[in-house]
Parts: C-alpha cells; sequence; structure tokens
C-alpha cells in the first residue's frame, strides 16, 4: 500500500544538475507553464556562473498530478537532455520510505520515531533492524515492525545478506541511527539506495570507543556531531549537516555525551528530513542542500 500526504497532493519537486549555461531556466519554466504547473517554491544556485555545475530545486502544483505526470517527464527529458542536464521529478505526496538499523544505543533512534510519530518526518518507516535486543518493545510500541540480525565477529556476510533480504524492494533510503557496524562496499552497492549515517563529532578527531572520554581528556571547548551520506571510505562521505555545543572544563565526560546526544538527535533529524523532501544534491563528494 502506498500512502500519500493530502496536504502536498499534486505536488511535484524537481531537482536539476549539471553544467550551468544561458537560457536553462527558461526553458525549464516553459516546460512547466506549458504543462499548466504552477511553481511553488523555486531555489537555484551555480557555483560558478562561467562554466560552472548549476543546481535547481523547484515545487510545482499541477491538478491530477498523476494523470500528467508521464507527459512532464517525457518533455522535461527532451528539453534536460538538451542542455546535458541530471534530473529527478518525484510526486511530493508520495513519502519515502524509510528503514532504520541501530544497535543498543537508542537515543537517535527513538527521537527518530517519535518525530515521525508526531508527523515531523515526511517518510514512513517500514522496519528496524537491529544487532541486539534492548530496544525491540520501544520500536514496536511505535507501531513498527522491528528485526533483529546478529552480527559478532568480523564475518558479517550472513548478517549482511539477511538485511539486504529484509531491505530488498522495500526502502527508498536508510538511516544508520548510531548502527554500530561497519557497512561493508558489497553490502552498499547490492543496497542500492542512499544511506544516511550520524557521526558523534563535528569533525571526526575522536574514534573509536568512549569518544566523549577522550574529548573530555583533550579539554574541547566544541563538541558536535555530523550527518553524511554513506560511502565505502569509513566517515567519509558527503556531509548533510553539522552542528556543535559549547561546553567548559567544568564539564564531566558524561556531560559531554549527554550534551552531544542531544546535537546528534538534532543534527540527524534535520539531514533525514532534508533528503525526504529532496532538498539535498549530491556533488561530487559534497552537498547543495536547499533550504
Amino acid at each position: 500500500m502506498t500512502l500519500h500526504t493530502p496536504e502536498l497532493r499534486d505536488h511535484a519537486c524537481l531537482i536539476v544538475h549539471g553544467p550551468d549555461q544561458i537560457g536553462l531556466v527558461a526553458a525549464i519554466s516553459a516546460v512547466l507553464t506549458v504543462n499548466k504547473a504552477n511553481i511553488v517554491s523555486l531555489d537555484q544556485y551555480t557555483d560558478d556562473p562561467d562554466g560552472g555545475a548549476f543546481f535547481q530545486r523547484v515545487v510545482f502544483h499541477r491538478e491530477g498530478l498523476t494523470a500528467v505526470m508521464p507527459d512532464i517527464e517525457a518533455e522535461l527529458d527532451e528539453t534536460l537532455r538538451t542542455y546535458g542536464m541530471t534530473w529527478t521529478l518525484t510526486d511530493q505526496s508520495v513519502p519515502e520510505r524509510m528503514a532504520i538499523l541501530a544497535s543498543t544505543t537508542d537515543h537517535c533512534l527513538l527521537d527518530l520515531l517519535w518525530r515521525h510519530r508526531r508527523g515531523e518526518l515526511p517518510v514512513t518507516i517500514p522496519m528496524v533492524i537491529s544487532n541486539h535486543t534492548n530496544t525491540a518493545e520501544d520500536v514496536r510500541s511505535f507501531g513498527v515492525p522491528f528485526h533483529h540480525v546478529p552480527s559478532q565477529g568480523p564475518d558479517k556476510t550472513e548478517a549482511e545478506a539477511e538485511i539486504l533480504r529484509l531491505l530488498a524492494g522495500n526502502v527508498d533510503f536508510v538511516v544508520l541511527a548510531r548502527y554500530m557496524q561497519i557497512l561493508s562496499e558489497g553490502f552498499i552497492d547490492a543496497l542500492g539506495v542512499p544511506v544516511i549515517n550520524i557521526h558523534h563529532s563535528f569533525l571526526p578527531a575522536f574514534i573509536g570507543a568512549g569518544p566523549y572520554k577522550a574529548a573530555k581528556e583533550r579539554g574541547v571547548k566544541l563538541i558536535g556531531a555530523t550527518s553524511h551520506y554513506v560511502t565505502p571510505e569509513l566517515d567519509e562521505g558527503p556531509i548533510i549537516e553539522q552542528d556543535v555545543v559549547r561546553v567548559t572544563h567544568v564539564d564531566t565526560a558524561a556531560d559531554l555525551q549527554r550534551r552531544g546526544a542531544d546535537v546528534e538527535r538534532d543534527v540527524l533529524s534535520r539531514a533525514v528530513t532534508w533528503h525526504a523532501q529532496n532538498r539535498v544534491v549530491r556533488h561530487g563528494n559534497q552537498t547543495i542542500v536547499f533550504q
């Protein structure tokens, strides 16, 4: 069953990116005008007006969108192909399907479930998968299916195969809500959808176990979090969102961890929301985020 968001009925989002050139904006607007679409919002950016890269996000309304969507797509393809542009067109009334992978730490997981229940995240959540069972009861209390897939030892082949089986064809993107397992390159390739991670640092200087203890020992003055897309290079994917809070010498390692958890929740929820609203465009190892 496909769920729809009533307030976004007959709204579509067009993302365009490619080489900047004269006439591009007019050509896109002309296609929408011919198809009787009313532009609701439009954001664009070029990193260099003289031969740089161009990015545009357009949200438009068209009565009876579902019926005319194939015609709009065909005309956009014909027009944008001549400009050498990459583009996507999505029905905004159909929320993306977001699966969550988690481990024992639950603050990011429960925050996403809570925001979803309040209607703050424009997604559906078909499942939560964890390599532990301590969050199962909490997850199911939100009406979300919980799957336990153990992952122990250096060989993750069996666990990754089971996770792929659960996710295949059922999700549009995946969120790692403090999922403390490294995903293999083969898994990422086979999954074939974006994966968003939350890292417990503004810059990944404190890696491994006990990052807040290490930060306390270094006497840091700022702690923060980074949400990024997952790539085969660990914690090196395109950054979506970051934030920091100031701390002082009186804060204990436990204080840093508590305050860091708050930042992690906020940063991850913003990244997830922006991705689900088609506000993030990947450009190499960077992102363009239309807010």
